[in-house]
């Protein structure tokens, strides 16, 4: 649970942002596969920072030349309690999953996958992609949910538009200059998620609830953001408090991810694909896709990640489990 309200002032700002100021969370390069495979730069989960509001996870691609990379190819694998959403720049995805729901991910458009209790679903680039640039994030489901039935949404947000930007809000509610949107995709938590344009030399203040964390992510371009440069590929962390993120574009248009809410107030436990609360929660998981998939003898509980179509690529066995005890990593400033 983050709650720098009950942080004593003196030490808040040596280790963490305090209300308006910016930390920054640098990306590290994360290859998916093998020798030719493609890069991805993620800036959650890592040590300084798991989590901004419920929002666990966060990879972002490209541009890549699928040619020289080999894009996106990621066959069947496993999900337990969270939401992926998938969001697009560039190219398309094909999604395929366990409960019956197969949808073309095209830029613009906003895929929500809700695991639950479990999911499995592949990833590959459409035929007819030669470029591929976008981003891949998780949301937590808080304990009210994490078991409730997969399902899947599709949404495409009308810009909102105004002097010098542009605004896609894709999750959630967020405004500018007076004007407002809100997304009908359905989220456990209070969470938000845009996509913003800013021309060149333009500044704008974005109204969000003041009990939210907030972060923003640099696709082009290099903003000032609460005053402060932010670079391309970096993720920027605002903390609960502050009533408006503040954003200057310079010389050149910028290209933002926003993505904030309430805090989830929950130890949440990821390993692989899952996300779960206990060592022996996760180990269960991984013991139960592993002799769904026949990878490794073991004691079916039914079909939790659900049935797949014949005739495609074989699944992803999960990794192997590290051999200490695997733990919940808190939030610096986290009071438990």
């Amino acid at each position: 649970m983050s709650n720098l309200e009950q942080v004593p002032a003196e030490q808040d700002c040596r280790t963490l942002p305090c209300l308006d100021e910016l930390q920054i969370l640098e990306p590290r390069p994360v290859p998916l596969g093998g020798p030719r495979a493609m890069t991805v730069f993620r800036t959650l989960p890592q040590k300084q920072r798991s989590l901004i509001g419920a929002w666990c996870f966060l990879d972002h691609y490209g541009p890549d030349d699928v040619a020289r990379t080999g894009g996106m190819r990621v066959p069947r694998h496993p999900h337990t309690g969270l939401q992926t959403v998938s969001w697009l720049f560039t190219g398309a995805i094909e999604h395929l999953d366990s409960a019956g729901f197969s949808a073309t991910v095209r830029p613009g458009e906003v895929n929500l996958m809700t695991a639950g209790q479990g999911i499995s679903h592949s990833e590959f680039l459409s035929e007819d992609t030669t470029v591929l640039h976008g981003a891949q994030l998780w949301i937590a489901l808080p304990d009210r949910a994490r078991f409730m039935p997969p399902t899947f949404e599709n949404y495409r947000p009308e810009p909102l538009h105004g002097p010098g930007y542009s605004l896609r809000v894709f999750l959630g509610t967020l405004g500018a200059q007076g004007h407002s949107s809100t997304s009908p995709v359905q989220t456990h938590t209070e969470v938000s998620g845009a996509e913003l344009w800013l021309e060149p030399d333009t500044e704008l203040n974005i109204d969000v609830p003041v009990h939210h964390e907030h972060g923003v992510l640099v696709d082009a371009g290099t903003p000032q953001v609460q005053g402060q440069p932010l670079a391309h590929r970096e993720l920027g962390f605002i903390p609960a408090g502050a009533g408006s993120l503040h954003l200057r574009a310079g010389a050149e248009p910028v290209r933002a991810l926003l993505i904030g809410g309430e805090p989830l107030n929950e130890q949440i436990l990821m390993w692989w694909n899952f996300v779960g609360r206990t060592h022996e929660e996760v180990i269960a998981y991984r013991a139960q896709w592993q002799a769904e998939i026949g990878a490794e003898p073991g004691t079916l509980h039914g079909e939790q990640f659900g049935p797949f179509p014949p005739d495609t690529p074989a699944p992803l066995p999960a990794p192997v489990l590290p051999t200490v005890r695997l733990r919940p990593r808190p939030n610096p400033g986290d009071q438990r």
